[in-house]
């Protein structure tokens, strides 16, 4: 937010004493101040608390150092009509400025912006590092108070250092304090933060309440994380869950595991199924009645409707079972060597010989 800039009400000693002190070098200098005329300056970039004569014109000689004006705050930017600052420099003798027409001078307080992201990942990284978390994505933090971004003079450009670390593993709480180096004679900014973290995992879970035998479509599974200590580990994938039927009734938001589903029935009792009868080179199908529900290979008991006989036969499909007829041997072998002979059946005489 820009606001205008206040003349500080505290400068520093008059200028009198202040040029006397600093012109004794010579006069080569003194004449150097005279002949260069000082050039005002249309922004101004500060890194401390004051805006000095140096600051904002260029050739500003003895005065250069002497304070007029308080900095905007941190990372902020604030205006000044030329005629103001004028005023302030003819107050300590500066005077014929070329302002190059300009009508304001602007002044901008240099600072360092860490984000709140930035120090959240900060944190991150240390659990990964010093207590083996996996991935970000999978670390849920909430925080016992909420994460400003810390905006830093300047000269406070040094990286964030771990100081100290507490972690409790059962409760997931954490103590973690940085420091942020600054120029060296100004003391490290200090940042704790606590909070707790949870790694969680993404998890198939329902979008609604399903009933028993129901079968579970696309639009009844969503994934949500939630906190890997609560996920059994015969927790299902959604694409595995997905056309499964449930062995139960589910409740919406429940996380689905393999002990809630099951194939779904691909044949119900009393439904009317295709008996399909299979054997070596023969394939016959016929019209029958399940008596009980099953789901592919099981084995299931089916009404012939034509023979009226109960068969039992093996679920292959959506209304049909498969019943595979056992095939004598004699008829199944194809070579006439392994087939009986005549003279080993014991109820043919054999051939008597003629005399010519």
């Amino acid at each position: 937010m820009i606001r205008s800039l206040l003349i500080a009400a505290l400068l520093l000693t008059p200028v009198a004493a202040t040029a006397a002190e600093t012109a004794a070098p010579g006069a080569d200098q003194r004449t150097d101040d005279v002949l260069r005329t000082p050039v005002l300056r249309a922004h101004v970039e500060v890194t401390d608390e004051l805006v000095r004569i140096g600051d904002v014109i260029d050739n500003a000689g003895i005065a250069a150092k002497i304070a007029i004006y308080r900095a905007p705050d941190l990372g902020t930017t604030g205006a000044l009509p030329t005629a103001s600052v004028l005023a302030a420099l003819r107050a300590h003798q500066v005077i014929g400025v070329d302002t190059r027409d300009i009508r304001e001078v602007t002044v901008t307080r240099l600072a360092r912006s860490v984000p709140a992201k930035v120090i959240e990942q900060q944190v991150i990284e240390t659990l990964q590092r010093r207590h083996g978390f996996g991935d970000a994505a999978d670390l849920s933090l909430s925080w016992d108070r909420e994460i400003e971004s810390q905006t830093l003079p300047a000269s406070y450009d040094g990286a964030l250092q771990l100081i100290a670390e507490r972690f409790d593993r059962r409760s997931g709480r954490f103590d973690i304090s940085y420091e942020i180096a600054g120029s060296s004679d100004s003391a490290p900014v200090r940042l704790r933060l606590t909070g707790s973290v949870v790694e969680t995992v993404p998890t198939a879970v329902l979008t609604r309440p399903v009933e028993r035998n129901e079968m579970i479509k696309v639009s009844d599974v969503a994934i949500e994380r939630r906190p890997k200590a609560e996920v059994s580990s015969d927790a299902v994938a959604r694409d595995a869950a997905i056309g499964m039927q449930a062995r139960r009734q589910l409740r919406g938001g429940q996380v689905l595991r393999s002990t809630d589903l099951a194939k779904p029935d691909l044949v119900t009792r009393d439904q009317g199924v295709t008996l399909i009868y299979q054997a070596a080179g023969i394939y016959l199908t016929s019209r029958g009645k399940a008596l009980e529900s099953g789901t592919e290979g099981d084995v299931v008991n089916v009404l012939n409707l034509q023979s009226k006989r109960t068969v039992s036969a093996t679920v292959v499909g959506r209304g049909q079972v498969m019943v595979t007829v056992a095939v004598p041997r004699v008829l199944a072998s194809a070579n006439p060597a392994t087939a009986p002979s005549a003279a080993a059946e014991p109820n043919v005489p054999p051939v008597a010989g003629r005399t010519e």
